[in-house]
């Protein structure tokens, strides 16, 4: 799959300084922008960050962060993962992107999501009552927007719009734009429905019971019409020159994370043994290059995916620990992947 390609996502996770001590949130805004640097010069496809307002992420708006990236950079390029639709304006996210894509020279994408996390809601005044509506009707008007073209629309969360013109246009005349699923066949139909490219969340269990998922997608797309795109993945994961070294920096810091959103929805402390289960079978890519590599390649080749993107921090694994990884994805990782799946 020589045209498989690859990305790093990440929340703008809170690192640890070599003192150990937590940066501050501004310090790990500029630390996500060095890693952007660094994967843009070893190849990496994708930077993807994600929308969070929680203390222990520093990206609330990430592309702003992305445009910071843009002015840095010459080939990667620079997705959301995800921005948060059902809170925001997708008025406002097209225009924010289309800032990107102007600064980036076209490296701009967009991944939508309703969000795994709901802080976003009351913080900006939405019923989380609304929470299915909000999203079907922004996707709705968003996927408008994206002919750039004179917008006329009307729907119940938001003021209608009238033959309203959206600016900046972009220079090639269409926003690249993915929806994120984490496992809801109503929202894998809707991504056909709208011909957009799907990106799934593997986030924990084998990779392969998400077949059905892209299957659905396909035949669904066949049913409407419409397009069915190669579908992109992401994962956890954290690379280290060993496998055991690659554990032990990962660990600590994602049990403390793990617990943390498990104590508010009900889950119970995560076991060292689960956390060893999940990096050996399940959907975990943690480990030496060769570990990592090999990993990703199964995975691949069970899903046909044509995208990877690997989340490389959870919790706040020390800052210099996550620029030898970002480092070691793009320098050994991706191409030992390639070599894999090309014999």
């Amino acid at each position: 799959m020589s045209d498989l390609e690859f990305g790093l996502d990440n929340f703008g996770d809170v690192p640890q300084d070599d003192s150990g001590a937590l940066v501050s949130h501004a310090a790990a805004i500029r630390q996500l922008v060095d890693e952007a640097v660094m994967a843009d010069q070893l190849g990496v496809d994708v930077i993807a960050l994600g929308e969070h307002h929680r203390p222990e992420y520093s990206v609330s708006t990430p592309e702003t962060v992305l445009a910071g990236i843009a002015t840095r950079t010459s080939r990667i390029r620079l997705a959301s993962g995800v921005t948060v639709l059902s809170s925001d304006d997708p008025v406002r996210v097209f225009q924010r992107f289309a800032t990107v894509d102007a600064l980036s020279n076209g490296r701009a994408e967009v991944i939508l999501g309703r969000g795994s996390f709901t802080e976003s809601f009351p913080l900006f005044g939405y019923d989380l009552s609304d929470y299915d509506v909000l999203f079907e009707e922004k996707i709705e008007l968003f996927v408008k927007l994206l002919d750039e073209k004179p917008v006329t629309w009307s729907g119940t969360k938001r003021a209608p719009l009238r033959n309203a013109e959206v600016f900046p246009k972009t220079e090639s005349g269409r926003l690249t734009t993915w929806v994120g699923v984490g496992g809801s066949p109503q929202s894998v139909v809707r991504t056909a429905q709208y011909g957009l490219p799907l990106m799934l969340a593997i986030i924990g269990g084998q990779p392969g019971r998400f077949a059905p998922y892209i299957d659905l997608y396909q035949r669904a797309a066949a049913q409407l019409g419409t397009t069915a795109h190669p579908v992109g993945m992401h994962s956890p994961g954290f690379i280290a020159d060993t496998d055991e070294e690659a554990k032990e920096i990962y660990w600590p810091h994602y049990k403390i994370q793990r617990d943390r959103i498990g104590a508010l929805r009900g889950w119970p402390p995560v076991r060292r043994a689960e956390f060893d289960a999940e990096a050996d079978q399940g959907s975990l890519y943690i480990g030496s290059p060769e570990t990592v590599a090999r990993k990703i390649a199964r995975a691949v080749r069970t899903l046909g995916v044509g995208r990877f993107d690997l989340i490389y921090a959870a919790g706040a694994q020390p800052a210099s620990a996550r620029l030898r990884a970002v480092e070691l994805y793009g320098a050994k990782v991706i191409p030992m992947v390639r070599d894999i799946l090309a014999g």
